[in-house]
C-alpha cells in the first residue's frame, strides 16, 4: 500500500520534515516515490507548511493513504477539508 508520510531531515534539535509518498514497507528515511512538500515545526502557523495541492489530490485519488499527522497537515494547508 502507498502512504503519504513524513521523512525527517534537519540537524539534531532542529527538526524539518518532508512530506513524501512511499510504499508502507520502506523505512522512514528510506526509498520513496515522490516528494510533495515540507513541514517545518519550528515556524508558527501555516507558514511552515508547503504542500503541492495538485500532487497531493492526485495521490489521494490514486489510493494513497495519508498518516494521521499528514492528514492534519493537509487540512491545515487547505488541501483537504
Amino acid at each position: 500500500m502507498v502512504k503519504m508520510r513524513l521523512r525527517r531531515a534537519g540537524a539534531k534539535k532542529q527538526p524539518f520534515y518532508r512530506v513524501i509518498v512511499a510504499d508502507e514497507r520502506s523505512p522512514r528515511n528510506g526509498r520513496f516515490i515522490e516528494e510533495i512538500g515540507y513541514y517545518n515545526p519550528l515556524v508558527n502557523g501555516s507558514e511552515g507548511i508547503k504542500i503541492d495541492a495538485e500532487k497531493a489530490k492526485t495521490w489521494i485519488a490514486n489510493g494513497a493513504q495519508p498518516t494521521e499527522t499528514v492528514k492534519a497537515l493537509l487540512k491545515k494547508a487547505g488541501v483537504t477539508d
